[in-house]
């Protein structure tokens, strides 16, 4: 039976990257976004390539019905994924009372509950299968809460515990699982000016590459940059107030309007 990897989010940044980094090792894959008409050059540049199979799935992963077909759809196919790769997600940025409920609402619908849908299905057929690999894809924001983030930082708090949950339940069945959590990612459509003078961001490119190291060796946290290992760990030394604070002042700072 033929393998897949599946990669949410595929049709740009980090979820392109991986497409890539894992086509280049012979994978074939599963790539999935809201519009089919961005995954199709992709298949086609990545078919022609690297000589893999490339299948398109058009899903916007924060509509329920449209994810519950989806999910049917993978439950009731022949093709065995032993790689799951969740990396679509939402963010607002903002004071939370600002905006429109229909937008955190669709934040929450991708972030946490698509997540944690797909990782339901498709760990199911994997422990049927006696085996594979899921990545979820949360970030520095999991660590502490966000203001300016709130909505977003709490949803990749939730990836990251609930991750770590999953990689201790699933243990013994053997499907592995790691989550990864990246610093700032460069690329034409997530700019940060003002951070890009002060340190180095890490490009998709880079990130993807250092990922599919770090899955061969199975890590449970994938962090890339001492710089980040250290902005992960000092929420623990200082008191949760002054945690907030910063957090408040570093979003604010960092993270123009509108940015996703």
């Amino acid at each position: 039976m033929t393998r897949y990897a599946m990669i949410t989010g595929a049709s740009s940044g980090l979820g392109l990257a991986l497409a890539e980094a894992l086509a280049r090792r012979g994978r074939n894959l599963i790539l999935v976004a809201r519009h089919r008409e961005t995954l199709e050059p992709v298949a086609i540049e990545l078919t022609q390539r690297f000589g893999v199979e490339v299948l398109l799935r058009a899903c916007d992963l924060s509509q329920p019905l449209r994810l519950s077909g989806f999910v049917l759809e993978l439950e009731e196919g022949e093709r065995r994924i032993d790689l799951l790769v969740n990396c679509a997600g939402q963010r607002t940025y903002g004071p939370f009372l600002a905006h429109e409920w229909a937008d955190e609402q669709d934040l929450l619908e991708v972030n946490v509950l698509a997540l944690s849908r797909l990782c339901h299905a498709i760990g199911n057929l994997m422990a049927v299968q006696g085996g594979g690999q899921i990545l979820n894809v949360a970030g520095l924001a999991s660590v502490a809460p966000g203001p300016w983030l709130a909505a977003y930082a709490a949803s990749k708090a939730y990836v990251m515990s609930f991750t770590l949950a999953l990689r201790e339940e699933l243990g013994r069945t053997g499907i592995k699982v790691s989550v990864l959590c990246p610093g700032p990612v460069r690329s034409s459509r997530r700019r940060i000016p003002r951070l890009d003078g002060k340190a180095r961001c890490i490009s998709p490119e880079e990130l993807a590459l250092y990922t599919v190291r770090a899955l061969d060796k199975n890590r449970a946290v994938i962090m890339p940059g001492r710089r980040n290992r250290w902005l992960a760990f000092a929420p623990r030394l200082l008191p949760g107030w002054l945690v907030r604070k910063l957090a408040g002042v570093i979003h604010r700072r960092y993270c123009p309007a509108g940015m996703e």
